[in-house]
Order: structure tokens, then sequence, then C-alpha cells
């Protein structure tokens, strides 16, 4: 137990007690291939590809028609004795939810309430047969209901509505025309229903469900968070029935909400009294049905007997009339017969159209796979797209506007024992007998009712805010996502929010590959292990070797940013070494044809009659367009980790070779591998080699290909440089150094005598033969 005030005991690890030891060949990938017989991929042509696509049998064509239709799949398997009455009770509870709220979300889609009951029936015929959910209950969104709303509103403001007052004896006053209004909000909202379907149905036969990974988890919850606050606000002049401008675009929502403030005097007391009720009534038995969910076996359908309740009070206390609350008025009974939406009007609203849809579709998904994961099955998102997109285009017809899933709705079917879409069609015949049977009895249901159920269901998504902190500290990137998409999306509005929030978060994920992570590695001692040395104490570097550990793909965007990581690990820039020994070898050449130096056995010697300008100070400016071409003239060999006869501040070199572990790379693109190969050759030229090592599976198959492609590889760069493992590749250069150090060494050292005991004279006919020799070598290699 820690003392008090200090630190508590890290906990023990557990002791395995069992070590290993593996004896095998030091492998590089070429030799790996040629002795395990690596199998060839088979690539198939294009006329392959769709020859095998389009092929027939009977078991191939079940098995598309059962992806097409779902519903073959899962029906025959129904358990009908134990399945039929959970799914009875859980539809009839959903039937109920799913009334209220079709109700009061349609007041979010700026459409008659009506509206909203055919938009909570017909998408779920279609979702039973096309769907791969179980378990989600298909219908409006309080999200999607107001992107919708947000469209409408847009393209019929009340403005484009008012007519001339029938009062003639009042000069400039106009009416508005309220049932010309409803009509073509009504047609605006089933267009782009239809629209948004189409757009699904085209990114389902596509196969590109993928889109919805792009809308990473801290974007949908900054983007619904800040819808739950858009929501908010529509409904919050609802509840107070103050009457505002329809805004639409940048700021409308501070505009709207500085208008509530300033009519806030003419708040319908009677409304704000029945809606704020409702609100503290409604999140207090949701909070009862959440902790108690395990007691209670059907959640107490709180929305319901709310709206039961407050419907028979406005009835009795004839509140329209006496405190002039704002009623539901006229709900007809019956279905309307279908509708051609207006297709002229597809081009106003395209934009609006691609934002919604791929929403709606994220939020459904997202829903459907955490209850897939719950009980064990998988949903098909390609799938997904098309039975959403089919039933949208079909719901277009009938007056509908967008469905998707709510979360609230989707918790009742599942937490009341739901099984299947069974539930759903259950649930859509309950909403058939409001449509037919309760529309006269819900009339004097005051509206502030239904904004107050919507405002109770925001409670999940407001509580998102809490999910700040705990990224802040898990990962800061995605925190300041959520915080940028929340903000751009209150301030500029849903769909340009969204874009932005999308645009931020691919930049964070640009600038991460950009500027990845990099390690300089280590050897755990005695063993093959090779951690950072950075993180990491008491790791042993090889002596004269580099490696350098790139976690990211190479391709164009971040080459700078690989060789500066190339830099910072060896401790040098190759280039300027490079030069710094051009400029040295040419004052070398200059000093040898001038007499000044000479070679003997013993090195370069200095005349001791003549100046010596080599120990002039390294002042001249570099010229890069004479030190990049190499001469043969100057082709001189020097160790250069010695002392030079010329003061010219070459940079040492302490390393002999650089391993680039490349088990991060996943790919390689034109740019990468042409930097690579110039990165290999600069290496070169100063006498350090370049090897590879970890490329695995896939990706070893597919980097290569690309160098070989490319032209990465000649006669000094082999494909034996690069090695299964970093281990690998320190075992060869070891074996390597032994072998060198076993041998004579030939290499020809240029070395400076500044003090000699006894004065030299110029060169002499007697020279002996070993000195003629030495200096024959030396003026062939200066000549060659």
């Amino acid at each position: 137990m820690a003392a008090p005030g200090g630190r508590a005991e890290p906990p023990q690890l557990a002791d395995f007690g069992c070590g290993y030891t593996v004896s095998r060949p030091v492998y590089s990938e070429l030799a790996f291939q040629q002795q395990r017989e690596r199998r060839l991929q088979e690539r198939r042509t294009l006329r392959d590809s769709l020859a095998r696509s389009c092929s027939c049998s009977r078991k191939r064509a079940f098995g598309v028609l059962k992806a097409l239709l779902p519903i073959l799949d899962w029906l025959p398997k129904y358990r009908v004795k134990e399945w039929l009455l959970s799914d009875v009770i859980s539809g009839v509870s959903t039937g109920l939810v799913g009334t209220l709220q079709g109700m009061a979300y349609a007041l979010l889609a700026a459409v008659p309430v009506q509206y909203g009951l055919y938009s909570a029936f017909f998408p779920i015929l279609t979702y039973f047969v096309f769907g791969t959910s179980r378990h989600i209950s298909v219908g409006p969104f309080p999200v999607v209901s107001l992107m919708v709303g947000s469209v409408v509103l847009s393209m019929a403001p009340d403005d484009h509505f008012l007519v001339p007052s029938g009062n003639g004896s009042t000069l400039n006053t106009t009416t508005l025309d309220t049932g010309t209004r409803d009509a073509a909000r009504v047609l605006i909202a089933s267009t782009l229903t239809l629209l948004v379907g189409i757009i699904q149905l085209v990114f389902g036969g596509l196969q590109i469900g993928f889109v919805v990974r792009y809308l990473a988890d801290p974007l949908v919850g900054g983007f619904t968070t800040a819808a739950a606050f858009q929501v908010l606000v529509s409904q919050l002049k609802i509840v107070l029935n103050v009457s505002t401008k329809n805004y639409n675009g940048i700021l409308s929502i501070i505009y709207t909400l500085i208008e509530i403030f300033e009519n806030v005097g003419d708040t319908n007391i009677a409304d704000f009294i029945a809606g704020l009720l409702t609100i503290v009534i409604c999140m207090a038995v949701k909070e009862l049905n959440d902790r108690f969910k395990h007691r209670i076996p059907v959640p107490i359908p709180i929305e319901v007997i709310v709206t039961i309740i407050a419907t028979a009070i406005s009835y009795g206390a004839n509140l329209e009339k006496n405190y002039n609350a704002g009623i539901v008025k006229s709900i007809p009974s019956g279905f309307l017969p279908p509708v051609l939406p207006s297709v002229g009007l597809f081009a106003d609203m395209l934009a609006a159209s691609f934002s919604i849809a791929v929403v709606a579709y994220a939020i459904a998904v997202s829903v459907g796979k955490v209850y897939a994961t719950k009980h064990d099955y998988v949903i098909d998102g390609n799938q997904e797209f098309v039975a959403f997109g089919i039933s949208n285009v079909f719901s277009g017809f009938f007056s509908c506007f967008v469905a998707t899933t709510a979360l609230s709705r989707t918790a009742v079917q599942e937490s009341t024992g739901g099984k299947t879409q069974v539930a759903g069609i259950i649930s859509a015949v309950i909403v058939l007998v409001a449509i037919v049977a309760l529309g006269k009895l819900l009339e004097p249901l005051q509206k502030s009712v239904l904004a107050a159920v919507v405002i109770a269901n925001l409670k999940g998504m407001f509580m998102q805010v809490c999910d700040v902190p705990r990224l802040w500290r898990q990962n800061k990137t995605d925190a300041v996502i959520w915080v940028f998409t929340c903000t751009l999306s209150i301030i500029l509005g849903l769909d340009l929010g969204l874009l932005a929030g999308l645009l931020f978060g691919l930049l964070t994920v640009v600038l991460r590959v950009q500027f990845p992570s990099w390690n300089g590695l280590g050897r755990v001692p005695s063993t093959d292990l090779y951690k950072s040395i950075t993180h990491y104490k008491n790791l042993e570097e090889p002596e004269g070797v580099k490696i350098l550990r790139f976690s990211s793909p190479i391709f164009y965007g971040n080459v700078d940013g690989f060789k500066k990581c190339v830099k910072s690990t060896v401790g040098f820039d190759a280039i300027r070494v490079y030069n710094k020994r051009l400029k040295a070898l040419r004052r070398i050449q200059k000093l040898i044809k001038k007499g000044q130096l000479r070679a003997t056995k013993n090195g370069i010697i200095s005349d001791i009659g003549s100046s010596n300008n080599a120990f002039e100070p390294d002042e001249d400016v570099e010229e890069p367009e004479e030190l990049d071409i190499p001469t043969k003239e100057i082709e001189i060999q020097v160790d250069w980790n010695s002392e030079l006869p010329v003061k010219v501040n070459v940079p040492k070199v302490p390393i002999h070779s650089l391993v680039l572990d490349c088990g991060a790379v996943s790919f390689l693109d034109v740019v990468g591998v042409k930097s690579l190969r110039m990165i290999v050759k600069e290496f070169q030229r100063i006498d350090v080699n370049v090897y590879f090592a970890l490329l695995q599976g896939k990706c070893l198959n597919d980097v290569l290909e690309k160098m070989e492609q490319c032209g990465f590889f000649d006669d000094n760069i082999r494909k034996d440089r690069f090695f299964l493992t970093v281990h690998d590749a320190i075992l060869y250069l070891q074996n390597q150094v032994k072998s060198r150090e076993g041998q004579d060494s030939l290499l020809e050292k240029i070395t400076l005598i500044q003090d000699c005991k006894d004065p030299l004279e110029l060169m002499k006919a007697e020279m002996n033969e070993e000195e003629l020799d030495v200096q024959d070598e030396a003026m062939r290699r200066l000549a060659s």
C-alpha cells in the first residue's frame, strides 16, 4: 500500500518464466523468396474479371437475389413461437412512440404534422424487404428533419406567400396564404426525399458505402450536438409561441435567438407551461426508464401518456379560445394519393441533398452496427444504401420527408424485445391506425407539447459534450475535430458545417501522414528486438550503423519530411558532405600539380621550400554547379576520418551503413521511389550503404514492383539489400565488417606531414623503385 502523499507502486508485471532461442540463416528478401519458393500471385486481366463477374449459376443467382432482398434470407428462418409475441409487444410500443415523434418532427421539417405520420409509415414497408438490420426503427430523425426543414424554408419562405388583404378599407396590408405555402413546402420536401433516395441508390449501386468511414466518431458527435442545439432553438419559439422570421444560412441560429429574446415578452403562458411540464416529466421518466430498465419489462411510453393528457386538457379547457394557445388544428384522416415530385427543383437542392443523403445513411448505419454487434449479426453497408434509397424514393411519391432511424425509437424497439423487422411492420400498423382513426382526436393537441417532446429527446445528443474532456485526454486531434465541427455547424449551418468538419478531419489526416512519427532504433542487448533510443534506456546502437523507422507511406506529400528524418537520424547532410569532399579533393589536386604535394609510400609529402596554400582558411563560397558534377580528374580515395592536408571543413561520417525499417511503409508512389533512389545514391557517393528491412506481405510485392517499374534497381542497388527483419540486416553488416577486418587494407590514405625533421629536396632522378611505383600509381588515379 502506498504511503500517504507518496507515489503508488506500479503493478507487478506477470513473469512468463520462459524464453526461446532461434537458430536460422540470415535472410535477405531475395534469398528467402528463392529458398522458400514464393507463390506467384495470379493477375487477372480486365476481361477475366468481367467474365467471372458476369458468369452465372443457380447458386450464384440465388446468392445475388438474397443479397438484394435480405428478407429471403431471414424470413424463412423466423421462429414464430419464440419471436412473434416479443415482436408484437415491441412493435406496439415503438408504433406509439413513432406516431408522436412523426408528428413532432414534422415541425422541424416545416410541413404540417400529418405528413410526419406518413413519413413514419411508408419507409418501414420497403425497409422490411430490403434492409439488413433487424432492430433499427425506420422513420424521421430530428437532425435530418431539421436539415430538410432548412432546405424547405430557404426555397419557400413566408415572404413568398403574402397576398393583399381582402379588406378594402385597409391600405397596404397583406395576409399569409398558409394553404398555398404548406402545399409548396410539402412538394419541396417530397422532391428532396426523392432526390436523396436516388443519390443513396447510386451510392449503393456503385458499392461506395465506405464513404461513411470518413465521418469519424468525433466529427459525427460534434455535428449531431450542433444539430441538437439548432433543433432546440427551432423548437424554443414554438414552446414560447413567439413569432420570428425564418432565417437560413450563416449565423441564422444567432439571428433567431436574438429575435426570440426580443419577443420573449409576447410568450403565451399556456403554451410555455404546457411545454415546460412536458419537458420535465418526459426527461424524468426517461431517466427512470434508463435506471430501472432491468426491472421494468417495458419502458414507460411517457410521450404517449403526456400527449393523451395534454390533448384532453386542451380540449376540456378550450385553450385555443380562452388562452390563444397554438394547437395542431386540422389533421386529415386517411392517405393522400401519390403525387409526382417536381423534378425541376433538383438543381436548386442538389448540394443539400448530398449532405442529407450521407448524414441519414451514416446515422442509420452507426445505430445499426451497435445493435448488430450486440446481437451477433452483420449488416451490409452497401445494401443499407440501397434499402434507404428505395425507401426514400418510394416515400417521395407519398408526400413524405427523408427517413433514417431515430436513436430513441430504436432503443425502444430493441429494449422491449424486438427480434426482427416484424416489429417494425407492427409499429407501422399502429401508425396506420393513427392516420386513419386518430387524426381528429389529436386536433386539440398543443404544438408546444410536440415541440417539448422533441426537446426531451435531445438529451442523449447534448450529453455528447461530456465526451470532449475524455477525447482531449485520449487524442487531442479528435477533440479539436469535435469542437471545430460543432462550432462551425452552429455558425455556418448544418450543411456547410458538416462539409467544413469533413475537410478539417481530412486535413488532420493529411498532416499526420505528411509529418509522421519516426524513431532512431537501438537493440535490446542479447535480443533481436529494436526499440526507439529516445523512448528507452540501455539500448545498443550497432557500431557504424544507424537504424531509422519511418511510420508512414512514402509519397509526394511527405518526401521532404522523410529526407529530414534521415538527416536527423544519421547526424549529417549527405549532399553537403559530398560537396565538401569534392572541394577538398580539388585543392589536393592543385597542390599535387604544383609540386607542393607528392606521393610516396608514406603518403603525401609537402615540399619544405615552397609555400603551401593548402592551409589557407576555408572561406571561399561553394559553387554548387561545380560541386554537383564530379570529374574523373579528381577521383582519389581518401580516409575522410583522418586529418586532411587542406583546411576544408569536411563533416565526419561515423557510419558505413543506414538501415531503413519499412514495417510501417504501406505504399510508395513514383515520387517516393525516385526520392528513395536519390537518397541511396547520395549516401553511396560518401561510402555509406543503405539497406531495407521488414517489408511485409502484399506490401512487399507492391513496393518492390513499384520500385522495379520506376527503375530503382541497377548494378549498385540490388534486391539483396532488402532483408526480412532489422536484425537480419544488422547481422549481415556485422559479418561484412568482420570479413573486411580479416583482409589487408588496400585503401590509400592521403596525409600531410606538417613537421619534417630533415629537409626534403625536390624530385630526384635517383628515386628508389618503390617510391616510383607509389607515385606512378597515384598519378594514374589522378589522370584516369
